[in-house]
C-alpha cells in the first residue's frame, strides 16, 4: 500500500498561472509562467502551496474605491483536481463582489450560479466540471456594473489512487502526537515573523518549537516502536499561543510554527515509505476567536450567535440520544460556544456544510492522507456529519474517520457510530469512534483496584455498537492527565494497562510519551515536551542509549507487545470470548479459525494461583498451552487452566487443539 516510490505532487508557484488579472487577455500561457522571488509584489496573484494559497493584489494594480471593480484576495479551495468531483463551489473573498455575475468560456466548465454576501466581501461560485476536463486553469470572469475581474483557477491532474486512501483497520496501531511538544526540527520557525504567539519552553501555555520537520526526523523511532498510523493534532494556522492547533483561523493554511505545506506533504510521503499512515485532526465545530469570519461571516447563518450574543456551552450529550428530549435539552450542546469563547460554526448552513466537506477532500488529496480524526464530533449536527461522510466517500470510498465522543457511558457513545439510522432517522456515517468508556474502566480497574467487572460491563455493551471490533481503544490522550500521574498509579500498573490494551478487541491508540513512562497532570501539564526532541535537552528518549532504565524498560515492554500483536493475527482480528473472571483477574480468548490465543491478567497486588474452568467455553477440549508472552507456565488439567501469575501481570498463550 505504501511503496517506496510513492510521492506527492506539490503545486509550486512556477507551475501555476496567475489567478487574477484586471481584465481579459492579461494571462500568460500556462506553461510559460516564470518563478518569482518570494515576497515580490506583482500585479497578479500567485497560488502559494506553502502558504495554502493566500491571494494578494498589488497596490499598483488594485482598483480604486471609486471604480468598485470586483477584487479577490483569496479563493477557497485554492485549487482542485480533474476527474475528482462533478461539481465545486468556490468561496471568493475580496471587495465589491455583490451584484457580481460569474461566467466561464472554458469548455467543460459551466457556472451553475453565484451569490454574494450583502457587504460584497464574499462570493460563492458554483461550477460544474466535465469529467474529461484537462489539467490547466479555469478562467472565471467576474462582471458587475463597476467593472470586471478575471480569476484563473488551477485544476491539477490527480495521481493514481490505487492502494491509497484506504483508511485505518484492525491491523493498525495509532500514535497520537501534539507536534509542538514532540520535536523541534527547524529552529527558524520557532518565532515566525507573522506569528502573534509566544515562544517560551518554560511556559506550558506557549509555543515550544515542535514542528513537522521534528516529527519527520523521528519517524524511524515510531516505526521501530511498532506503530502503523500517526494522528497529529491540528497543524492548521492558529493565532496567539494556540500551540495545540484547535483554534483555527485559516482552514487552508499550515501554521507557520509547524512549517510549510511542502513539509507536511514530505512528512506524509516519508511515513508512507515506512508503512505508516497519517490521519488529519479535522475541526468542524468551531473556529478560533480571531478567525476573520467571526466579525465578518460569509453568510448570516455561518455561526450560531455572535461574539456579543451566543449560548453558553453544554457538554452533556444525553439530550441528543433521548427519544423524548426536546430541543431545549440539547440546543446548548449543538449551538453553545465551546469553552465559552470558540465561535460555533453552524453547518446547517448549506454553504458552510459544503465548504467543510470540500476542505476535507482538499487536505486528503493535497497531502495524500489516510483518514480523519473528527474533533468534538457530537457538537455538530448529525445531519451534517451524514452528508459530510457521503460526500467524502463519493471520492474516497474506503477512507474512514474516528469520532471523538468524550463520554464514559456506552449507551451514549454507541449512539454515534454509523452503519444504521438512529431515532432521528439519520445514519451519521461515522465508521468508528474512540472507546472512552473502556479508557475509563481500564484506569479505574488497574489504577484504583476496582473490580474487574467494570471492564466486563463495558465489553458487554459491545452489542450496542454496529461494529465494536473497530473501536479505537486507549489509555490516555492529550486532554487527560497522564496514566502514570493518576493517584495510585505506578510503572508496574502502566505496563499492566498496556498489556491489556494491546490484547483486547479494538484498534489501539498510544499517546506520545506513554511508551517511555512520561508523567503529567491535568492540561497543560499532560503536554510536556518529549525528552530529546528539543535543543538543550540533556537526554534523548528517541534512542536506547538516551533513555533512562525506567524509560527503556517501558519502551521495550510496549515494543514487545506490538511485535507480538503484529505476529499474531488473532490479537488484531480474533473474536474475543470471556473465559473467566472475578474481582482481580480476567481470562479471555482471541480466536480465529487458524489461531487461538488465551490471555490471562492478574490485577491483584500479590501473586495469584488461578484455576479457571473451561467447560462450555470455546476452550473446551483444548490441548496444550504454549507461552508467548510473560514468564508464567500454564496447563490445562481436568477441564481447567492452571497457572500462577505475579501482581499486575499478564500471560499470553497459544492454545493447541
Amino acid at each position: 500500500m505504501h511503496d517506496a516510490e510513492r510521492h506527492i505532487e506539490t503545486p509550486h508557484a512556477a507551475e501555476i498561472p496567475p489567478l487574477i488579472a484586471r481584465g481579459p487577455g492579461m494571462r500568460p500561457p500556462f506553461s510559460s509562467i516564470p518563478m518569482r522571488p518570494k515576497g515580490l509584489w506583482i500585479p497578479v496573484l500567485l497560488l502559494s502551496a506553502c502558504l495554502s494559497a493566500a491571494f494578494h493584489l498589488s497596490a499598483a494594480q488594485a482598483p480604486s474605491v471609486e471604480s468598485q471593480t470586483p477584487t479577490v484576495r483569496k479563493i477557497e479551495p485554492p485549487n482542485w483536481w480533474t476527474n475528482f468531483t462533478p461539481e465545486l463551489t468556490l468561496l471568493l473573498t475580496g471587495e465589491y463582489l455583490n451584484g457580481t455575475r460569474a461566467e466561464s468560456t472554458d469548455a467543460g466548465v459551466t457556472v451553475l450560479g453565484s451569490n454574494a454576501s450583502a457587504n460584497g466581501h464574499y462570493l460563492f461560485v458554483r461550477l460544474q466540471l466535465s469529467p474529461d476536463l484537462p489539467a490547466g486553469t479555469v478562467d472565471l470572469r467576474l462582471l458587475s456594473s463597476g467593472g470586471e475581474t478575471t480569476v484563473h483557477f488551477p485544476l491539477l491532474a490527480r495521481r493514481d489512487t490505487k492502494g491509497h486512501f484506504e483508511g485505518i483497520s484492525r491491523d493498525d496501531v495509532i500514535y497520537l502526537i501534539m507536534p509542538d511538544r514532540f520535536a523541534d526540527g527547524d529552529l527558524t520557525n520557532d518565532q515566525p515573523r507573522e506569528s502573534t504567539g509566544k515562544y517560551d519552553r518554560s511556559d506550558p501555555m506557549a509555543y515550544h518549537g515542535g514542528d513537522l520537520q521534528g516529527i519527520r526526523q523521528h519517524l524511524t523511532y515510531l516505526h521501530d516502536l511498532g506503530v502503523t498510523a500517526l494522528w497529529l493534532t491540528p497543524v492548521w494556522k492558529n493565532t496567539d499561543s494556540d500551540y495545540h492547533g484547535y483554534h483555527v483561523v485559516d482552514f487552508y493554511a499550515i501554521d507557520a510554527h509547524m512549517g510549510s505545506l511542502q513539509e507536511y506533504q514530505n512528512l506524509v510521503a516519508d511515513a508512507h515509505r515506512l508503512g505508516m499512515k497519517v490521519l488529519i485532526d479535522f475541526v468542524a465545530n468551531h473556529t478560533g476567536p480571531r478567525h476573520p469570519w467571526v466579525n465578518d461571516p460569509p453568510t448570516p447563518t455561518w455561526f450560531h450567535g455572535s461574539p456579543a450574543h451566543h449560548l453558553a456551552p453544554s457538554y452533556n450529550f444525553s439530550g441528543l440520544v433521548d427519544p423524548h428530549a426536546s430541543a431545549r435539552e440539547y440546543r446548548e450542546t449543538l449551538e453553545g460556544w465551546f469553552a465559552g469563547k470558540l465561535p460555533d460554526l453552524n453547518p446547517d448552513d448549506p454553504e458552510l456544510s459544503l465548504y467543510l466537506a470540500q476542505n476535507a477532500m482538499w487536505w486528503a488529496e493535497t497531502a495524500q492522507l489516510d483518514g480523519f480524526r473528527l474533533d468534538t464530533f457530537p457538537y455538530s449536527p448529525r445531519q451534517f456529519w451524514s452528508r459530510w461522510h457521503q460526500r467524502l466517500h463519493q471520492v474516497y470510498p474506503h477512507m474512514n474517520s474516528i469520532g471523538e465522543i468524550a463520554e464514559t457511558d456506552p449507551t451514549i457513545t454507541s449512539f454515534f457510530q454509523g452503519g444504521r439510522k438512529q431515532l432521528d432517522g439519520i445514519d451519521s456515517g461515522l465508521p468508528t469512534l474512540f472507546d472512552f468508556p473502556l479508557e475509563h474502566a481500564l484506569r479505574d480497574v488497574v489504577i484504583k483496584g476496582e473490580p474487574m467487572q467494570k471492564i466486563i460491563n463495558v465489553l458487554e455493551d459491545d452489542e450496542l455498537y454496529p461494529d465494536p471490533e473497530i473501536l479505537v481503544t486507549f489509555l490516555g490522550n492529550h486532554d487527560h492527565s497522564r496514566f502514570l500521574s493518576e493517584p495510585g498509579s505506578n510503572v508496574q500498573k502502566l505496563k499492566a494497562a498496556f498489556s491489556l490494551l494491546l490484547a483486547l478487541r479494538g484498534i489501539p491508540q498510544i499517546y506520545a510519551g506513554d511508551e517511555i513512562a512520561m508523567t503529567g497532570g491535568d492540561d497543560p501539564d499532560n503536554r510536556r515536551d518529549f525528552p530529546g526532541g528539543f535543543p538543550g535537552d540533556p537526554r534523548s528518549a528517541f534512542t536506547a542509549s538516551g533513555r533512562t532504565v525506567e524509560q527503556e524498560d517501558m519502551f521495550t515492554h510496549v515494543q514487545s507487545l506490538l511485535a507480538l500483536r503484529k505476529a499474531h493475527p488473532a490479537l488484531r482480528t480474533g473474536k474475543q470470548w470471556h473465559i473467566g473472571w472475578n474481582d482481580t483477574y480476567y481470562a479471555f480468548l482471541r480466536e480465529l479459525p487458524e489461531e487461538r490465543l488465551l490471555i490471562v491478567y492478574n490485577n491483584a497486588p500479590s501473586a495469584q494461583e488461578l484455576r479457571i474452568p473451561v467447560a462450555d467455553t470455546p476452550m473446551a477440549n483444548s490441548g496444550q498451552l504454549q507461552s508467548l508472552f510473560g514468564d508464567a507456565p500454564a496447563t490445562i488439567v481436568s477441564g481447567e487452566v492452571r497457572l500462577t501469575l505475579s501482581p499486575y501481570n499478564i500471560g499470553i498463550f497459544h492454545v493447541g487443539k
